[in-house]
């Protein structure tokens, strides 16, 4: 029987000293909603090495699949899924290795054997893991290329510390939560930035394995060589393929990462919103499985709102009918469990969409359903945002009429004249005026805020979006959420055979008549509903913030104004004057004063936990 395992890893490493195994214990104790079925620590190189692994079985529930898992001399500790385990399986076994078991875990380590730091070419996944290789004496780190697994670490002091969570590294004595006030602005006030690109962290303490990165730590000096093993740039453009061959291409691609992502000896569902990309990857799913298997979707809805999509989950459903589960997440119950979505995010959310997406995961483990399918990462990838046709343009894609008529609103590639001023003259005149939604007027006047220049072009968008920016972000969003329910989230569109497919397309394939997702929308052509598919304006899956501010939340944006302990982050003045705005109407205000209610949550019941919990020494 096959096995894997999507969970929590952590681990040390030193120089000179040993390991205090208590510090690993705790540090995947401290992250057992990613791993409920098993625990395992294990000690080797005279001490000097402790790996620990949180397990949520997905196939074989066996102690033959504990983890860390050894062979040849090799331990590794692993989170996540690699998808075309059993091709590799195929590859390797004619190279004359030998199998113990059917899994995953065992194909990585013979992966290692066979092509060493070069393995992770071949893996098609979603993964964050150390190998321990006794013969080299060296620690083998490893981050997919999109990132949707977590890998963060702490390096100093004679040791090497890893781990899927910040938490864990926090429990350590050594490692403070010192907060970077500057980083936290900018993505305040630009998401699309994010609090996940490069190697740095929201704690100046920790760093993060970037995506698409692999890392070699010596045991006797702890020196260490990151490297980046997948730039996901085509060299060229490939012209020579039609716009139907292309939609072709993409289209094989898609259903081939939606198969192998259905692999699983669980019940596996998918995510549905009703709009392009998780309508496409259900109706995918549903001609890969045939008509008579049981297929889960499960759905938030806003009844009564311009916000909820049931009509088009109904197309959907009718096409493909699946086994449909649905939650109405409702802002009394954010409120509720504002503490427990804040602290299971580690760090702060920038909409309200990551709680609806928080209330699906649940759903999905309340039925039974281990693995959903989703479909982020398209936007990014593929072109789904109205502002791509602002670099789209600026690249030269072509301009045509359906373009205006229907994204008009999206093409003002100039600047208005107060958006062209110094920001603190225009902070002076928001203020003086009392008009402005960017948060930039709510932070200190002290506070840096960086913004990075417009893509010259759209490839360059979607890579800086897809590679260096807001999808990171969003993933580590999925990673959360879903973990924080003990479910395990499967993205078909973060297929790297996808990305280096769009990266040689024209971009006229990919936006061109006026089109987001043009790629995608032919592909889905007689699989998807029209309805569905020739949907042109972005929704998104995001809750009726506006409603939810009056209806139940705005006293608590009060509060947090008014008792913030991020008080050197914050202009109270404006905050009071933003609110005041809200209230009379303006409802531009609601995504900032949902930040200013998120950020502080995070403060009080992330940092306030972290803080109010024991610390262990890493070393004896």
């Amino acid at each position: 029987m096959d096995f894997q395992t999507l969970c929590g890893i952590a681990g040390i490493l030193s120089s000179q000293r040993a390991v205090n195994p208590a510090a690993v214990q705790a540090m995947i104790g401290s992250m057992a909603h990613r791993g409920p079925d098993g625990s395992e620590v294990w000690a080797g190189a005279e001490g000097r090495l402790v790996l620990g692994h949180r397990r949520l079985a997905i196939i074989d529930p066996t102690p033959a699949s504990a983890q860390p898992f050894i062979a040849h001399g090799v331990t590794l500790t692993y989170n996540g899924e690699i998808y075309n385990y059993r091709e590799i399986r195929q590859e390797l076994l004619s190279r004359g290795h030998v199998f113990a078991t059917e899994g995953d875990a065992e194909v990585i380590v013979a992966a290692w054997r066979q092509w060493g730091e070069a393995c992770v070419e071949f893996f098609n996944g979603m993964f964050a893991f150390a190998l321990w290789d006794q013969a080299k004496g060296q620690l083998f780190c490893a981050r997919d290329r999109f990132g949707e697994k977590p890998f963060l670490y702490t390096l100093g002091g004679g040791y090497f510390a890893f781990a899927s969570e910040y938490r864990a590294l926090l429990s350590l004595q050594q490692v403070d939560g010192d907060v970077d006030h500057a980083r936290l602005a900018r993505f305040l006030v630009s998401p699309a930035d994010g609090l996940d690109r490069g190697d740095a962290t929201l704690f100046p303490a920790i760093r993060q394995l970037p995506p698409a990165h692999v890392m070699v730590l010596d045991q006797h000096d702890l020196t260490s060589r990151p490297r980046c093993y997948w730039l996901g740039r085509s060299i060229r453009l490939n012209r020579r393929l039609t716009p139907q061959a292309a939609a072709d291409a993409f289209r094989d691609l898609l259903a081939d990462s939606v198969r192998l992502r259905l692999r699983s000896d669980v019940p596996v569902g998918s995510c549905l919103s009703g709009g392009l990309d998780s309508s496409a990857i259900v109706c995918l799913a549903r001609r890969e499985l045939g008509p008579d298997t049981p297929y889960h979707t499960f759905s938030g809805r806003f009844p009564g709102t311009s916000a909820d999509e049931g009509p088009y989950m109904e197309s959907v459903a009718a096409l493909a009918h699946p086994v449909r589960h649905d939650v109405e997440p409702k802002p009394e119950t954010l409120l509720a469990e504002l503490g427990r979505f804040a602290e299971a995010n580690e760090l702060p959310v920038d909409s309200a969409s990551q709680y609806a997406q928080y209330c699906v995961f649940r759903l999905a483990r309340q039925n039974g359903v281990k693995v959903l399918l989703d479909g982020q990462g398209a936007d990014e990838i593929l072109g789904g945002y109205e502002q791509y046709f602002a670099a789209y343009l600026r690249g030269g894609g072509a301009d045509s009429p359906l373009l205006h008529s229907r994204y008009g609103d999206a093409l003002t590639q100039v600047q208005p004249w107060h958006a062209r001023l110094p920001a603190g003259l225009r902070r002076l005149l928001a203020h003086n005026l009392g008009k402005g939604s960017d948060l930039a007027f709510g932070l200190a006047a002290d506070v840096p805020v960086e913004r990075r220049p417009p893509a010259a072009n759209l490839h360059e968008a979607l890579r800086r979006d897809a590679l260096d920016g807001f999808l990171g972000t969003l993933l580590r969003y999925g990673d959360r959420n879903s973990m924080a329910h003990s479910v395990e989230a499967r993205l078909p569109f973060t297929d790297h055979r996808i990305y280096e497919l769009i990266q040689s397309l024209p971009v006229e394939y990919l936006m061109g008549e006026g089109e987001t997702k043009r790629l995608l929308r032919a592909a889905m052509a007689g699989i998807l509903p029209d309805m569905v598919r020739l949907r042109w304006r972005k929704h998104g899956f995001v809750p009726p913030q506006v409603t939810w501010l009056h209806q139940a939340l705005l006293p608590a944006v009060e509060a947090a104004v008014e008792d913030g302990g991020l008080s050197s982050l914050w202009d109270r003045k404006w905050w009071r004057g933003a609110i005041r705005r809200f209230r009379a109407g303006d409802t531009s205000q609601a995504p900032p004063l949902w930040k200013v209610l998120a950020t502080e949550s995070w403060r009080v019941h992330f940092l306030g936990g972290v803080a109010s919990r024991p610390k262990f020494q890493p070393l004896l």
